[in-house]
């Protein structure tokens, strides 16, 4: 059998190296593997291996658990919703006259380089940083290498306090520049902080895996549906241990409109688009000389393709430049975008589950795993991450089920440890047995009920210091004691007035 994995790359092309060493192989069994199908004039995975004998959609990864969710914030800048034209006789910064017509979001740092909408969508992914986490880690996907630039240097000043620490913060990263590629293997590294946040063009949206990537931006037109699930497989890495549950698409140029297309998790089909972007395709953006990708170095018997002649970029400045809309969309469990209020929508799932307040709590009460019911619940379509997110505060996943769905008065999780301990309920027990009971409620507290209900947290710290699992259990009296006291625990912890 021969394997041949990304298979859209040199094997579905007929004068590829790799054809040729399958050709060699013609007696075997040829076995492609993709996740992104290519499909062009001179690249076809379809009419090479044939039809695909199995596919698995990203809503089966996602629903499987092994791929990460995602929300979606587009984001309508006045520039790009209403177009902006210069003003008779207007030059740009060079002193070109700049070509009398209206410019849109498709013009823009590519035949328009307008510096205030550059640093207007700088600042907004700078907002979202600082609410998020400012060394979550991030890529945007800019229009060309130029742009990429542009764009780095905007998002330094917009966080210039960081930059002074680490200049390798912010970096840009494309097939032009030695020190930035340098820097793609700390920045994939989950352990690594610094690159944070990297700009580029094309060089990123394959071969990348980036598994705590927090953030994808969009600033680019993207109509090749190869591109955008590429671009999109970026952020679908799953990490929990670094708490990589589900990752946010922060989009300028309207690019997630392919997430209602049919191809974008339907079986691959053979399209003709004319180029290897899509409609949108420009052979002076890659695949020609000056691109990311293209080889300095031309294989014998190679043809360049015919470069079109490159349109004007004007450069100016002193344009106002506003967000005037914003909408965010979850990811649900039809693997469709939500329209409406993430807390609406998880309030009715809810409550389809749940329909009272009293058949929650009958049910958290008997539950032998609190976590059971959270990942029911976040089954049938109900976003706590996200929803937490939205609430920005230390709840428990209980308070915020009771809040969103039954209007009850939320607590933080420090607030229901500090009613546990006014209730007197540690004081049954021995003084190191409170000890241990002390430590379970700092546990839920930093890092949920899960803690308490995973026997394992007896082997780590502070634990350790106390003995073995087994010793800690007989100090309660045997396992099924030590069982019963943290159940107790759990029953005071979520009481409710």
């Amino acid at each position: 059998m021969t394997h041949a994995d990304e298979c859209h790359r040199g094997s579905a092309k007929e004068e590829s190296q790799w054809r040729k060493i399958l050709d060699y192989f013609t007696e075997a069994i040829h076995l492609g593997m993709t996740a992104t199908p290519k499909e062009t004039k001179e690249i076809s995975n379809i009419t090479y291996f044939g039809e695909a004998v199995y596919t698995y959609s990203l809503k089966q990864g996602i629903d499987d658990g092994f791929l990460a969710p995602y929300k979606v914030v587009r984001i309508g800048l006045d520039k790009d919703l209403e177009g902006w034209r210069p003003y008779k006789g207007q030059v740009d910064e060079n002193g070109n006259l700049i070509e009398d017509r209206e410019y849109s979001s498709t013009d823009y740092d590519r035949n328009l380089i307008i510096d205030e909408r550059t640093q207007a969508v700088a600042n907004r992914v700078t907002k979202w940083l600082v609410a998020n986490g400012r060394f979550s880690k991030t890529i945007i996907f800019c229009v060309d290498i130029d742009h990429a630039e542009r764009m780095r240097q905007a998002l330094i000043n917009e966080n210039k306090d960081l930059v002074a620490e680490n200049p390798k913060y912010i970096m840009r990263i494309t097939g032009d520049n030695p020190e930035g590629k340098a820097q793609l293997d700390y920045f994939i590294d989950a352990h690594e902080s610094h690159p944070a946040i990297v700009t580029t063009s094309k060089l990123m949206t394959t071969g990348v895996d980036v598994k705590t990537c927090r953030l994808i931006v969009l600033d680019n037109n993207i109509n090749s549906m190869t591109e955008f699930k590429q671009i999109i497989g970026r952020g679908t890495r799953l990490y929990p241990e670094m708490g990589k549950l589900y990752f946010t698409i922060m989009d300028f140029r309207n690019a997630c409109r392919l997430f209602a297309d049919p191809e974008f998790d339907g079986d691959p089909v053979v399209i003709i688009d004319g180029g290897d972007g899509g409609d949108d395709w420009n052979p002076i953006d890659e695949g020609t000389p000056g691109g990311e990708d293209y080889p300095v170095d031309n294989p014998p018997g190679f043809e360049p393709p015919i470069i079109a002649e490159k349109v004007p970029k004007y450069h100016v400045r002193g344009v106002s430049v506003t967000i005037i809309n914003e909408r965010v969309q979850y990811y649900d469990v039809n693997g469709k975008l939500i329209t409406e209020s993430i807390k609406d929508y998880s309030k009715r799932n809810i409550l389809d589950e749940y329909a009272t307040l009293d058949d929650f709590l009958w049910a958290w009460t008997i539950a032998e795993k609190k976590q059971a019911i959270i990942d029911e619940l976040q089954n049938h379509g109900v976003l706590l991450e996200a929803l937490k997110e939205k609430a920005q505060q230390d709840m428990d996943d209980f308070d915020l089920i009771l809040h969103i769905a039954y209007d009850k008065k939320p607590l933080t999780k420090k607030e229901r440890v500090e009613h546990v301990k006014k209730q007197g309920y540690l004081h049954k027990y021995s003084d190191v047995c409170q000890e241990v009971l002390s430590a379970l409620l700092d546990k839920y507290m930093n890092e949920g009920i899960g803690e308490l209900e995973d026997t394992r947290v007896l082997d780590n710290a502070p634990f350790d210091k106390l003995g073995s699992p087994k010793r800690i259990a007989q100090l309660f009296g045997g396992r099924e004691a030590y069982l019963y006291a943290v159940k107790e625990l759990e029953r005071h912890i979520y009481e409710v007035a």
